[in-house]
């Protein structure tokens, strides 16, 4: 697949190149989520240049991009490969980030402001739509946000901090999830829960939410790999969300 470099009108440099680098790194970004490019496969500049019809350049800039997103890595002696993680590095980082994002959803709900809820029930819009729409990556950016959206409200920015490393270590996997049959609508099911919570000013009905919505994506992403499912971890654990899928809007 080629990437179109050309335009009918002259447009800047600065602005070309990075638009060239935008595409280049949405073609790639696809791809790991298709998984064609698969884990730990490496990544090598010139080949990559060559199928998109681009100079290095922007395929450079583009797995800078992806690196800081968390889905390639860049390793000293094998260069750029794309990330990995084992069914063992899933089991222990999720159960930590339940507990931190859970935490968060605490904390969201007790401070929030009508301002900021109104916000939040903005980005939930955002949900319910891709979710009607059946559209997994665009459903999964607007989870995205509204989980960046909660941290910010709370403004820990060690937590942030901590919580952006995970994430990042988990953007590959934690998208992988919503390709389960059904996951898309269970997932809704989880947020639309957590939003009334919000709305409740509830804390602790927020927090118990958050993290089964977390672990729910663990559940998820071990039964695409066909491994055994968590126990149940000291904290009460009810079956994951199901919801009918969302109506189309008319």
């Amino acid at each position: 697949m080629r990437i179109a470099t050309r335009s009918r009108r002259p447009i800047p440099a600065a602005i070309s190149r990075s638009s060239l680098a935008q595409q280049v790194t949405d073609n790639l970004r696809q791809r790991i989520y298709d998984r064609k490019l698969r884990p730990g496969v490496k990544l090598d500049e010139a080949e990559l240049a060559r199928q998109l019809g681009v100079s290095r350049t922007p395929v450079r800039e583009a797995l800078r991009l992806l690196a800081a997103q968390g889905l390639v890595e860049m390793r000293s002696r094998r260069g750029c490969v794309v990330a990995s993680l084992t069914v063992e590095d899933q089991k222990e980082i999720f159960p930590i980030m339940a507990r931190l994002e859970g935490w968060v959803a605490h904390e969201a709900a007790e401070r929030r402001t009508a301002a900021e809820m109104a916000h939040i029930e903005a980005l939930h819009a955002e949900l319910e739509r891709h979710a009607a729409a059946g559209d997994v990556d665009r459903y999964w950016e607007a989870n995205y946000v509204v989980h960046v959206a909660l941290q910010e409200l709370v403004g820990n920015g060690w937590l942030q901090n901590i919580l952006g490393e995970l994430r990042r270590k988990l953007n590959l996997a934690r998208h992988r999830s919503l390709k389960l049959p059904g996951r898309i609508h269970g997932s809704l099911a989880e947020h639309r829960a957590l939003l009334q919570a919000l709305r409740d000013g509830d804390g602790r009905r927020a927090e118990a939410v958050m993290q089964e919505h977390l672990h729910h994506q663990l559940d998820a992403l071990l039964e695409l790999e066909g491994a055994a499912p968590e126990p149940p971890s000291p904290l009460h654990r009810s079956p994951p969300q199901r919801a009918a899928p969302p109506t189309k809007p008319q």
